[in-house]
């Protein structure tokens, strides 16, 4: 396996971004995380697609955070977020590898998109992401917490067409959850990065992809900027 034990800087801030998100939507969900010097970690099983734990520094090891997960129920799942650690004698799997992410500024240019406002809003919003298959995932309160904001562009009959979650940072704004309806990510990231730059100018703009979603960062102008992995305890 691949790893980094020397991070880019890009990498560091893309990691913290990421476990402050993921810290947010549990505390949406009522579940207190701990921010620690080596990873987040969660107490309680976590919301679905969400781990229970984010490594903060390659220095992380495995007793650094599985006493501090729940282990006592199938699918504890653990963000390695520098691709250091070996989780298999624990009885984790390797779900998938990716990439952080980094881009520089973006430029305000484009068509931009509009801020998620309200309940029904975000209900719609999840409604288009998920394509119909997740509710409440997303709790209202996520509206009201002031470092991550929900992005949404809309067509003509007002239907949710293209959406992320953008989560401040230090310098950095972090992007994750994109999609668009239709399947066109290049569109998706042209309206997402315009906004960024709209709201936030000025600054650097991170994330995690893999697969074709890669991809599409890449042609959007964005480099590769780390691995990460992601392990799995199904029993």
């Amino acid at each position: 396996m691949t790893t980094s034990s020397h991070p880019t800087p890009q990498a560091r801030a893309a990691a913290r971004n990421n476990a402050d998100w993921c810290a947010a939507l549990c505390r949406a969900h009522g579940i207190t995380g701990d921010a620690g010097p080596y990873a987040w970690t969660s107490p309680r099983r976590t919301p679905l697609y969400y781990p229970d734990a984010v490594t903060l520094t390659p220095q992380a090891s495995p007793g650094d955070i599985l006493g501090r997960i729940d282990l006592t129920a199938p699918g504890a799942s653990v963000k390695d977020s520098f691709a250091t650690l070996d989780l298999g004698d624990d009885g984790f799997e390797v779900l998938f590898e990716a990439r952080w992410i980094h881009h520089t500024p973006p430029e305000a240019s484009g068509r931009s998109w509009q801020l998620v406002d309200g309940e029904g809003e975000l209900t719609a919003w999840e409604r288009a992401w998920s394509d119909g298959g997740s509710e409440g995932l997303f709790p209202p309160a996520l509206l009201a917490d002031p470092g991550h904001t929900f992005l949404v562009d809309y067509d003509e009959r007002g239907e949710a067409t293209a959406g992320a979650v953008a989560s401040r940072s230090g310098d950095v704004v972090g992007i994750s959850n994109l999609y668009a309806v239709d399947g066109d990510q290049d569109a998706a990231w042209a309206g997402c990065l315009a906004t960024v730059a709209r709201l936030w100018p000025g600054r650097e703009v991170v994330g995690y992809e893999s697969g074709d979603d890669l991809a599409a960062a890449l042609r959007a102008g964005f480099a590769p900027t780390g691995p990460l992995r992601v392990w799995l305890r199904p029993s």
